[in-house]
């Protein structure tokens, strides 16, 4: 079995995947995402949405969208910083792209009526403003390894018993590599990215890409997470998260593709400063919010989320950038 086939099924299986039959955010469960951490990360994506709403001349009607959008929690966020700017939430359509039957009944609960659909092809032909937040990291992964006579595949088996790696009969490829080297690839990823940059040409918007990764990228960054800790991926299927770092760089290349602008990915930390985190933390800590400047270190300090974490951003070719980016170019900084 294919490793992304093999990720697939224990991520989504109906009956036994790990988003279908269990709570994994928060503290009690195996993970935690920067919209836990502080309301200050749902909020300042918030406005920086609301103020290239603004510059992209407040369009009405517009998609207010997110990828995977967890327990709520970010959208909640967001939509309580929107809702200063007048005529905003009005004009919004809050569409929410999720796959579990489970955590769609979650997100009604405390967001109230919103619509959902099961693929970015779904969203509707509006201006789209969209976020995802820790959502391509968790699309399955192929991962090739160097060998003699070009790139072997690492294929999921059974040996002696139990779940095992192996290599498949190598094939070239069209990249580069040192013997030994592991090159990650995200199928799905470039063809959603693509359909939603072709969203936004057509109809204007942007798409907000948050999550941990690099810039074109090698090495092999498979992981398990349960219970806030590291597990073997290949040891009780459906009972762990199974992610890999986010490549930026075909991102962009799927997006630049379909005729959009797009940024290199910046780092969380240095964005969310930008922004204006540490006044928003100083305003809370003065209002008796004890957990302020813990949660302002977790989520910008560059040995916690600050570096490892990048936002990219996809917008119409001749709209201004979004606050906080620039159009990427031919050699862009490399994270």
């Amino acid at each position: 079995m294919r490793l992304d086939d093999f990720m697939q099924t224990c991520l989504l299986h109906p009956e036994h995947g790990y988003y279908t039959t269990r709570e994994p955010f928060g503290t009690a469960g195996d993970f935690t995402t920067a919209p836990e951490i502080s309301q200050m990360f749902g909020e300042l994506v918030g406005l920086a949405l609301a103020q290239t709403w603004i510059d992209q001349g407040a369009p009405k009607p517009f998609a207010l969208a997110e990828l995977g959008p967890g327990r709520g929690t970010l959208m909640a966020d967001m939509r309580r910083a929107m809702a200063r700017v007048p005529g905003l939430t009005d004009a919004a359509r809050i569409t929410l792209v999720e796959a579990s039957a489970r955590l769609r009944q979650i997100q009604s609960a405390r967001l109230g009526p919103v619509s959902h659909c099961g693929g970015v092809d779904e969203l509707p032909e509006l201006p789209l403003f969209l976020v995802a937040n820790e959502f391509f990291d968790a699309l399955p992964i192929r991962q090739f390894v160097r060998v003699d006579g070009g790139w072997a595949e690492r294929m999921v088996t059974v040996s002696e018993g139990a779940l095992a790696l192996a290599l498949a009969p190598p094939v070239p490829l069209p990249r580069d590599g040192a013997p030994g080297e592991v090159w990650e690839d995200r199928p799905a990823a470039a063809a959603i990215i693509a359909a939603i940059a072709r969203r936004i040409v057509r109809h204007g918007g942007v798409a907000l890409i948050i999550d941990y990764g690099t810039w074109d990228g090698y090495g092999d960054s498979l992981q398990a997470l349960q219970r806030h800790g590291r597990a073997d991926p290949l040891d009780r299927p459906g009972e762990a998260d199974l992610t890999a770092h986010v490549d930026f760089a075909p991102l962009a290349a799927a997006a630049v593709a379909e005729g959009a602008a797009a940024s290199a990915p910046v780092p969380q930390g240095a964005w969310l400063r930008m922004l204006g985190i540490e006044a928003r933390a100083a305003r809370l800590t003065a209002a008796g919010d004890a957990g302020a400047q813990t949660a302002l270190h977790r989520l910008t300090h560059p040995a916690q989320m600050g570096h490892l974490f990048k936002v990219m951003a996809i917008w119409p070719p001749k709209a201004p950038p979004p606050p906080g980016f620039a159009v990427l170019e031919s050699d862009a900084a490399r994270a």
